[in-house]
């Protein structure tokens, strides 16, 4: 009886055990049939980059490090090398690798404006090692999204998906050609979404933890339904390798990008003019609000739609067209995304009260009219770099709310290790 009963008990365990573990077994994806399907349509790009340097001088000077330019030498190498052997100096227009997906059957390809940019030569490999030339249609720097075109039909393609409803922890997967070996497959999770980086204002960045190397980049991620979801486009790294932190394009992004591109072969992104700031924990406090949020305006550039609409320094931007504005970083890509031309209701936070403005949107300018907009300053700018600090002037409401007289500005950064910081 006891027998029987052990290993009645024991069956149980087994059975048991075996569920769990095809429970365990269902739990983790399965990507094969998602490659099968769409590995095909992604390509290898490789690029040959405009050769800049002419003159024998020059290159010596670079292949031959520590020689001054007007070091006597150069006649010595210059009569030692007969003219074949001399060109041994010569600049050889340098290559470089990234990868690509084909979003149209008849050779419409994706990729990196930074994969594609100054070269003389795209050249795309597809799986099955046919190669073609590529035509650029155009490609969009503020986003890193490039369109290429190639001579070919009925070609294999990726499904587009959305980025919007992407999760925080949702799986997904990535094919690219790191360092060179082409359709390799990595695999990680969604780590954050609408993560903003230095000069790249406009893309609200999907962060995952896939393995993205050298090579990765222009290369679609994945989810597990097979739509793409993102174009990997950068990494951060302190060693020039994966250390698990991969960024990627929005395809929604992408979506805005191409379309502008084929029908104006330029992008155009809406511009409100302001320099805006995170709101800190003092700075909520000095505002009487509840808790940070929102977007500082620390400076209205001047003949821009901020300063029609009368916006003022010290206001804090917290909805701009029914969208909510969490964070300084989450406003560039809101107003970049806004079209041209039209009226939207912005609300801001001033002197503690809720107001709104209805404000015309601008077409953002080119980088350089920004930077000259935005330096025009006459020497506050060298002091401050001097200084270490950052600060912005103070219109009347602002002092009267922070209960200061005259003069005086409000520093809004202090540099670590500068004249300030002591």
């Amino acid at each position: 009886m006891k027998l029987n009963e052990s290993r009645a008990i024991l069956g149980v365990w087994l059975i048991v055990g075996v569920m769990a573990s095809q429970l365990s077994a269902r739990e983790l994806p399965d990507f094969t049939k998602l490659v099968e399907d769409y590995a095909p349509a992604v390509v290898n790009i490789s690029t040959t980059a405009k050769q800049t340097d002419t003159t024998k001088d020059k290159r010596i000077y670079r292949d031959i490090p520590g020689l001054p330019e007007d070091s006597p030498f150069h006649d010595f190498f210059r009569h030692f090398f007969d003219n074949d052997q001399y060109e041994f100096f010569e600049d050889r227009p340098s290559t470089s690798l990234g990868s690509g997906f084909i979003i149209e059957s008849d050779g419409y390809i994706i990729s990196n404006n930074h994969v594609i940019d100054d070269a003389q030569e795209i050249i795309v490999r597809l799986t099955d090692r046919r190669e073609f030339i590529a035509e650029l249609v155009g490609a969009d720097k503020r986003s890193d999204i490039a369109l290429l075109k190639v001579d070919a039909t009925d070609l294999p393609t990726v499904k587009l998906g959305t980025s919007s409803n992407l999760k925080v922890g949702e799986w997904v997967l990535a094919i690219g050609s790191p360092f060179g070996f082409e359709h390799s497959v990595t695999a990680g999770i969604v780590s954050a979404k609408g993560r903003s980086l230095p000069n790249d204002n406009y893309v609200p960045f999907i962060q995952t933890d896939v393995a993205i190397n050298p090579g990765n980049s222009g290369g679609p991620l994945f989810n597990l339904d097979g739509e793409v979801i993102g174009v990997n486009s950068q990494i951060y790294s302190r060693t020039g390798g994966f250390m698990g932190l991969s960024f990627a394009i929005p395809v929604d992004v992408m979506e805005n990008v191409v379309d502008q591109l084929k029908a104006n072969g330029k992008v155009s992104r809406g511009w409100l003019g302001v320099l805006i700031q995170d709101v800190t924990r003092d700075l909520a406090k000095s505002f009487s609000m509840e808790k940070p949020q929102g977007a500082l305006i620390a400076k209205v550039l001047p003949d821009s739609p901020a300063a029609a609409a009368d916006f003022q320094v010290g206001d804090i931007i917290i909805n701009f067209d029914g969208k909510h504005v969490e964070r300084s970083a989450d406003l560039p890509p809101i107003v970049g995304s806004t079209k041209v031309g039209s009226t939207v209701a912005t609300t801001v936070i001033r002197q503690g009260i809720e107001v709104t403005f209805d404000v015309t949107i601008a077409e953002l300018p080119s980088e350089d009219d920004i930077k000259l907009a935005t330096t025009n300053q006459g020497g506050k700018s060298a002091a401050n770099k001097r200084l270490g600090l950052s600060v912005i002037g103070l219109d009347d409401d602002v002092r009267d709310k922070l209960d200061i007289l005259k003069g005086g500005v409000l520093v809004r950064r202090v540099v670590k290790q500068g004249p300030a910081y002591d």
